[in-house]
């Protein structure tokens, strides 16, 4: 990349999210400052466009939001795209899901979360306490709301699109039995998957990702992927990293981000990481 980005492409999750699930107000105002210099700000998350509200100050504003992991993208409240699993995908993913045991949340679009009144016994034994050595307390923490707060416990799957599933284990060991019984799946029915922590997988539409995302944006906005910077911290985000001209790793970040990076922000997530970045890259002095 010669020259400053046109447009910023941020990760919320372990990025601009601390690890207590919020976005500080130091990060929303360096966003609010380069906004008004020009530059484009956009998220590129796997949450989903209903999660993000609640975790941002009041007042966030951003150009965009590419949200569940490519699956969908926003202006403001227009809808840009969004693509669906198909039902019968998601009822052969569900069954499997019940045998093997393991956590899942159905992300319908425009309606709370969905997990089957049937599985719930089992679902809510996997975040019983104590919380595992290795799971992240910003994960945790997420289950634990989505188990009092976001999940419907429902007989049955209503609706037709949806964006994606979640799932989580407890033990390393069992999700990664599950992502194995999904590469099996794979090679019967199309989809995607992608993992932002070693307890977790989502399954999204085959062929889709933040890249993919990322794509159809710089097309509406007329811009060139060189023209991008793009920062993350995980697995979910090293599509993103790879496609655009500027790649950051948090400095929270594991090795083999860092290794596809050509920046790693000094500070971690906790630390108000990515705003001290911008501050420094972009040679800004309004954010302390």
């Amino acid at each position: 990349m010669t020259g400053k980005p046109k447009a910023i492409l941020l990760d919320m999750d372990g990025t601009i999210l601390n690890h207590y699930n919020k976005v500080t107000i130091q990060t929303k105002e360096m966003i609010d400052e380069l906004r008004k210099l020009g530059t484009y700000v956009f998220i590129a998350t796997g949450r989903s466009y209903d999660e993000i509200a609640e975790v941002v100050p009041e007042g966030f504003m951003v150009d965009g939001y590419i949200t569940s992991n490519g699956m969908a993208g926003y202006i403001d409240d227009e809808v840009i795209f969004e693509h669906s699993l198909s039902r019968a995908l998601v009822e052969v993913v569900i069954e499997k899901a019940r045998e093997n045991k393991i956590y899942y949340e159905l992300f319908p679009y425009r309606s709370s979360r969905l997990t089957l009144k049937q599985d719930k016994e089992y679902v809510i034994n996997e975040i019983a306490e104590p919380k595992p050595d290795s799971v992240g307390i910003n994960e945790w923490l997420s289950r634990k709301e989505a188990i009092e707060e976001k999940i419907e416990w429902t007989k049955q799957i209503v609706g037709t699109t949806f964006s994606k599933f979640y799932f989580f284990a407890r033990s390393k060991e069992h999700i990664n039995v599950w992502k194995n019984e999904l590469e099996q799946l794979k090679k019967m029915m199309d989809f995607s998957t992608s993992t932002s922590s070693e307890h977790n997988v989502e399954l999204m539409v085959a062929n889709v990702n933040k890249a993919t995302g990322i794509k159809q944006f710089l097309d509406k906005f007329n811009l060139d992927k060189d023209e991008v910077m793009a920062i993350g911290d995980s697995n979910n985000d090293i599509p993103m990293l790879q496609f655009v001209g500027h790649a950051v790793a948090m400095k929270n970040a594991p090795d083999t981000i860092k290794e596809l990076a050509n920046d790693v922000t000094q500070f971690t997530c906790d630390e108000d990481g990515v705003s001290h970045f911008l501050k420094s890259y972009f040679q800004l002095e309004k954010v302390e």
